[in-house]
């Protein structure tokens, strides 16, 4: 059975990676599992979100192997020693494991690194029932079709003109693209109370909107994960509401 995969993306700083956290807690909560948790995004953040300490990243592995090539163990081939490194590099935590890309020095790399992560997302995520992708901020994952063949996308924005603007775009370049996503939605993270977004005509709907959660702004500020939310805050339980309303009308 192929797996149900879901995608978050947006402009840097309007919650992405958070939202992607939450997504995962939503799950793990109402037992939907195994998941396989993607860090697409240079950045590699949800790690760090989800307690996961020192993982090591699809850029650190191919550049470790670059460097021994020439002196690999006898009769083994490049690409075998890779795939051991990668499989290696899999986290397996408490209901979902973990695969970061990371950080490139250049845009060679990161082509190289974008290939390998969409090669392995093929090769692994049959034994998974869902796949969650912490997409890079902005468009840049969405036009190497890292995104592709999703099952639903969350655009995530701040509720200011120029968040709103670039979900739009994203939107837009997902349609130019034809890629093969089910169904798109904006999730807002609203701080302030102000709905922009009634004199915004936004092509999609609006899933829900994140309030600012104190409980979330407490564990960032003592390097805890969002796993350690309470079952009573409001944006986990905002979240796995909205989950639980696509799940009956997906699974």
């Amino acid at each position: 059975m192929k797996p149900i995969k879901i995608g978050v993306a947006g402009k840097g700083g309007t919650g992405k990676t958070t939202l992607s956290s939450l997504i995962i807690l939503s799950l793990l909560k109402i037992n939907q599992k195994p998941i396989l948790a993607i860090d697409a995004d240079p950045n590699s953040n949800l790690a760090e979100n989800l307690g996961v300490p020192n993982p090591k990243s699809l850029v650190e592995i191919v550049n470790e192997v670059e460097k021994i090539k020439n002196s690999l163990p006898y009769g083994m081939e490049k690409s075998k020693y890779l795939e051991i490194k990668i499989q290696e590099a899999i986290r397996e935590e408490n209901g979902f494991d973990l695969l970061i890309m990371g950080r490139t020095e250049g845009p060679g790399c990161y082509c190289y690194a974008n290939n390998l992560l969409r090669e392995w997302m093929e090769k692994i995520e049959k034994n998974y029932k869902f796949v969650v992708m912490d997409n890079e901020a902005g468009m840049e994952h969405i036009s190497r079709r890292t995104s592709g063949n999703l099952d639903i996308l969350f655009i995530v924005s701040l509720c200011d003109k120029v968040s709103l603007r670039t979900a739009e775009n994203i939107y837009n370049m997902i349609n130019s693209l034809e890629l093969n996503i089910k169904k798109t939605y904006l999730v807002l993270n609203e701080f302030t109370g102000k709905k922009i977004e009634d004199n915004f005509n936004f092509p999609i709907p609006v899933a829900f909107r994140l309030p600012f959660d104190q409980e979330i702004y407490n564990l960032t500020e003592e390097s805890r994960g969002i796993l350690n939310l309470s079952e009573n805050a409001i944006s986990y339980l905002k979240t796995k509401e909205f989950i639980n309303h696509i799940l009956s009308e997906t699974v």
